[in-house]
């Protein structure tokens, strides 16, 4: 029983239970006909906000005041580009990854540029970062839907063994991260940093290295769901990562991540991110119209989150 009880007190179990009780329903409801096809949405659906998720995760995890703004801009930016550089040619596919990846490191960069040597709030910074990078996305774009080459397309909506590729990359990321995380010192450095900032500098810790390295990390992961995305959706639009702002904020709070820094998980990510495309989907099934949608939505997050905090976490 103490075994059972401690499990039940991880931060990330609830978005889990949660996730499994809304995917039950839907499935009840639907008389366990689409119960395969559902399943094969949520993994596919849920990567993108995974991989946003698990960048802005990291940033939270720096402290107070650290998040990301700019991630929405960044996946539109590195989706255009490396689809108009790639110009429907498969032997460019690796190319155009490499060309996002660069990307996102420009605008993690000049994320951190603005925070650092103009100490402004990274809110503030990370926003107006935002429009920039949104400007040079419409510039390049020009109003046309830029097609990604056959086999980046083919491999976006694709599964191997059951399970959708893109999932498959997510979870490749994921278990990056996790070793970030819980087996190196950089992942002991952002917990410490986001613990107490002083305390962190006061024991030697590269301050100043971490935020910088975090920022440049969540503009990658960025940028690459930006490039999964535009070849998934059959091509680049300017609004294509226009949800996923409040969405890789939310599966951060709903998995479990303390808000105000220090700790953070990767499996939370994974079990908000399945939880709200799950919800969405069960409410859609019920016939629910887009203002009670967001209404219900929004009850079921606080109530994941409540649960969440109610007994003392522990990872």
């Amino acid at each position: 029983m103490s075994r059972l009880a401690a499990f039940t007190k991880k931060p990330w179990i609830w978005s889990f239970a949660a996730t499994v009780a809304v995917w039950v329903i839907t499935v009840m409801f639907t008389g366990g006909a689409s119960s395969f096809g559902l399943s094969h949405a949520a993994l596919t659906f849920a990567a993108f906000s995974v991989i946003v998720g698990i960048g802005q995760m990291f940033v939270i995890t720096l402290g107070p005041g650290n998040i990301d703004l700019c991630v929405p801009a960044t996946m539109t930016l590195s989706g255009t580009l490396a689809l108009k550089f790639m110009d429907v040619s498969d032997s460019l596919i690796l190319p155009g990854l490499l060309i996002a990846i660069l990307i996102g490191i420009a605008v993690g960069i000049g994320n951190y540029t603005l925070i650092k040597l103009l100490r402004i709030p990274p809110i503030i910074a990370t926003l107006s970062m935002s429009f920039i990078v949104q400007s040079i996305a419409i510039w390049s774009n020009r109003g046309l839907r830029i097609r990604p080459p056959e086999t980046l397309a083919n491999f976006a909506i694709s599964s191997t063994f059951g399970i959708p590729n893109v999932a498959l990359v997510a979870l490749f990321l994921s278990v990056i991260a996790w070793v970030l995380l819980d087996r190196s010192f950089y992942g002991r450095w952002i917990s410490a940093i986001g613990q107490s900032t002083f305390a962190a500098r006061m024991t030697g810790i590269p301050v100043d290295g971490a935020r910088f390295a975090t920022y440049v990390f969540c503009s990658v992961l960025a940028a690459i769901a930006g490039y999964l995305l535009a070849s998934f959706s059959g091509g680049a639009a300017l609004n294509m990562g226009s949800e996923y702002l409040l969405m890789s904020i939310a599966v951060v709070v709903i998995g479990g991540t303390a808000v105000a820094g220090g700790d953070s998980n990767v499996p939370g990510i994974w079990g908000a991110s399945l939880f709200m495309f799950l919800v969405v989907s069960m409410l859609n099934t019920y016939g629910f119209g887009a203002g009670a949608r967001l209404i219900l939505t929004g009850l079921i997050i606080i109530s994941v989150i409540f649960l969440a905090s109610g007994p003392k976490a522990t990872r």
